[in-house]
């Protein structure tokens, strides 16, 4: 009997160009009837512009899936750390 779960199994490859990643502080999320557009934002202090440091381009269904597993991280997160205290926006007194 064949084992089904090796077919299954994606092998995720990371090049080492993309293994340092890049840092965002910031995203803009945009959507049409077929994708889901997410550019993320370095914004440094005191700089007048913030450059897009990565586009991320998805399906609505992806983009679901990656809100469900953003939730299911940072509940167990949560429960390690501490809750994540969001920081109030500039300029919202």
């Amino acid at each position: 009997m064949e084992n089904n779960e090796n077919k299954n199994q994606l092998q995720i490859q990371l090049r080492p160009e993309m293994a340092d990643g890049k840092y965002s502080n910031l995203a803009m999320i945009g959507h049409g009837p077929n994708e889901f557009l997410m550019d993320f934002i370095f914004a440094a202090p005191g700089m007048p512009q913030a450059p897009v440091v990565s586009r991320v381009i998805m399906s609505p269904e992806n983009a679901k899936q990656l809100l469900f597993a953003l939730t299911d991280n940072i509940k167990k997160y949560e429960a390690q750390f501490g809750e994540i205290m969001p920081r109030q926006a500039v300029g919202n007194n």
